[in-house]
């Protein structure tokens, strides 16, 4: 108890949990409603080690006492006690079995298939993706359609790999099974939908 106590200062969070958990929450709405959309998250804070400040709002927004996350071995502790300081979330050491799973080195990601994709009676028990990127400025460039798209969006990331877009591709073939995803920066936060689909 006493540690706790010691690192409580070092583990900021939201300023007002309330009205700051609502304006995320509206802009993770928004981002997965309009795939490869930047979407700015307002409500920031200095987050730990590990995590961009986006990402950070995000899991105090998604993660509660009743989900499971996977935390990609690169998170080091200082993720994982505010993680659990903050929402008591329970964490797993299986993909499969996650909820939620959170991603700070896209190159060593494991496959969207080595995590949970829902089942035919619950489509919407799958695992999300929370995952941290370079920007939205450079890097690889695609076009997205479906569902929340009018005809067809560009998206440009740094720091995916192409194995990342061919796994994409599987993903939406197994709708309404699958995998959706958000993408990070610091302060902007992408959408991607297990409808969404790769034309190039």
């Amino acid at each position: 108890m006493f540690n706790m106590m010691i690192q409580v200062p070092q583990l900021p969070g939201f300023k007002d949990s309330v009205h700051d958990a609502q304006t995320t929450f509206r802009s993770l709405l928004e981002a997965l409603a309009n795939p490869g959309r930047q979407c700015q998250i307002t409500s920031l804070f200095k987050a730990p080690v590990g995590l961009n400040p986006a990402c950070a709002a995000a899991c105090l927004t998604l993660l509660d006492l009743e989900t499971q996350i996977w935390l990609q071995p690169t998170l080091g502790e200082d993720v994982k006690n505010w993680l659990l300081f903050h929402t008591g979330c329970r964490l797993t050491d299986k993909p499969q079995a996650a909820d939620f799973a959170i991603i700070n080195h896209c190159q060593s990601m494991p496959s969207l298939s080595a995590f949970k994709q829902g089942t035919d009676e619950e489509p919407e028990a799958s695992t999300t993706l929370l995952v941290q990127v370079e920007n939205f400025e450079s890097g690889h460039s695609v076009t997205l359609t479906g569902p929340g798209i009018k005809e067809m969006r560009s998206l440009t990331v740094k720091g995916l790999s192409s194995i990342f877009w061919e796994d994409l591709t599987k993903n939406v073939r197994n709708y309404p099974l699958g995998i959706d995803i958000f993408l990070f920066t610091t302060n902007t936060v992408v959408g991607l939908p297990r409808t969404t689909k790769l034309l190039n």
